[in-house]
C-alpha cells in the first residue's frame, strides 16, 4: 500500500497525525499510520483504541511492549515485530530477555496447540467460580 505524505492527508487524518505527534512527542509518523491514513475513520478508530491501552497503567511500559512483541511474533507480523522489538529495547529489554521471550512464545504456541487439539478439559483447581465447565 502506498504511504501517504503529510501533504496528501485529509483534514481528519491530519488531525490524528497531530495527536500522534503530540502524544508521542516526536514529529515522526510511522508507516503503519501513514498506511491507515487512506481510511481516516479506521485511522481514528485504531488510534483511539491504542491510546488508553498503551498508556501508563498497572503494567510497566516494558512489559506491555514485550507482550505486544510476543503477540507480534506469534502472529508473524514482520512490521510489528520490528517496531515493538525496537520499542522494547528502548525501554530496557536486554538480549537475554528477548531470547527468553522467543522461547516462551514458542513454548506457549506449541502447548496451546496441543491442549486445543486434544481438547484437554480445564482442571477444576484452575477454574474461577464464573468460568464455564
Amino acid at each position: 500500500m502506498r504511504l501517504l505524505s503529510d501533504d496528501e492527508l485529509s483534514p481528519e487524518a491530519e488531525a490524528v497525525f497531530d495527536e500522534i505527534r503530540k502524544v508521542r512527542q516526536t514529529p515522526y509518523i510511522t508507516n503503519f499510520w501513514r498506511a491507515l491514513a487512506h481510511n481516516p475513520s479506521q485511522l481514528r478508530s485504531v488510534w483511539d483504541e491504542m491510546r488508553p491501552v498503551l498508556r501508563a497503567g498497572e503494567l510497566d511500559p516494558l512489559v506491555k511492549e514485550m507482550i505486544y512483541l510476543a503477540l507480534s511474533i506469534s502472529n508473524a507480523c514482520p512490521y510489528c515485530i520490528a517496531q515493538h522489538k525496537s520499542q522494547a529495547r528502548a525501554r530496557g529489554m536486554t538480549e537475554g530477555q528477548y531470547i527468553e521471550l522467543i522461547a516462551l512464545v514458542n513454548l506457549a504456541n506449541r502447548t496451546n496447540r496441543l491442549a486445543t487439539g486434544m481438547q484437554v478439559p480445564v482442571d477444576e483447581i484452575f477454574r474461577q467460580p464464573t468460568d464455564p465447565a
